[in-house]
């Protein structure tokens, strides 16, 4: 019985050490994408950062470079219908600005200067 045991263990450790490596070959790869697209500089402005985040809109990554370009600065101010599902909205108070975030897949699917509390539905999609 210790054999079996110890056999099953093995395995279950083997397991999850092995299906770990393509989680981080993913999440490596996402990462570096959106470095490279990503370009920030000290003192941008509120209408430069949403000029990025609008060019890799709906593409995956973005909203690890939401994160980038707005370091602890984002407080939740609605949800509605739209992306996958639902989206959150997200406000800036540093640089009146509103984002929309799809959490089902973490992409950004707006951004618009000054605090909406909803988008139109037609930039939410």
């Amino acid at each position: 019985m210790k054999l079996a045991s110890l056999v099953t263990s093995v395995a279950l450790f083997g397991m999850f050490t092995v299906s770990d490596v393509p989680f981080k070959a993913i999440s490596s790869s996402l990462t570096r994408a959106s470095a490279q697209e990503l370009k920030v500089a000290a003192g941008e402005t509120a209408q430069q950062k949403i000029d990025q985040l609008l060019a890799v809109k709906g593409k995956p990554g973005s909203g690890e470079t939401m994160r980038q370009l707005y370091v602890k600065d984002l407080s939740p101010i609605g949800i509605q219908p739209g992306g996958a599902g639902m989206v959150v909205n997200l406000y800036s108070k540093k640089d009146d600005t509103t984002l929309s975030l799809c959490t089902t897949f973490d992409v950004v699917v707006a951004a618009k200067l000054g605090k909406h509390a909803k988008f139109a539905a037609a930039e939410v999609k």
